[in-house]
């Protein structure tokens, strides 16, 4: 292989992390609008109820946004390093497992808040 072709793959490479880690932001955009919906917006659809569980659920969906946006950060860090090293990094198990479970709980008990 030329070096031309193996520059090629790299700079490929580099950018589909870049994209990843794109995708990680627009994820924490999505879990930013999820927190003003379900925390500001539904408790003023919502007649005479308690607006506590839509503002605890909003915080909850807003700290899953926080989140993301630095685990997208600490893993764009990590997979640059991997990649000038010319080493694969693996996603953490307990971030795949961390960010599953919350943001099922979330959906979740979000339902069960509009049902209430």
């Amino acid at each position: 292989m030329s070096d031309g072709a193996v520059d090629d793959v790299t700079r490929r490479t580099h950018l589909a992390a870049e994209r990843t880690w794109l995708a990680w932001w627009r994820t924490g955009i999505a879990a930013v609008v999820a927190a003003l919906a379900v925390g500001a917006l539904l408790p003023e659809l919502q007649e005479e109820r308690n607006r506590w569980p839509f503002v605890v659920l909003g915080s909850c969906w807003a700290a899953v946004a926080v989140a993301l946006f630095l685990a997208g950060a600490v893993r764009q860090r990590a997979v640059d390093r991997a990649l000038r090293e010319r080493r694969y990094h693996e996603l953490p198990a307990a971030w795949l497992a961390g960010f599953s479970v919350a943001g099922s709980v979330l959906a979740v008990a979000t339902l069960v808040a509009l049902w209430l």
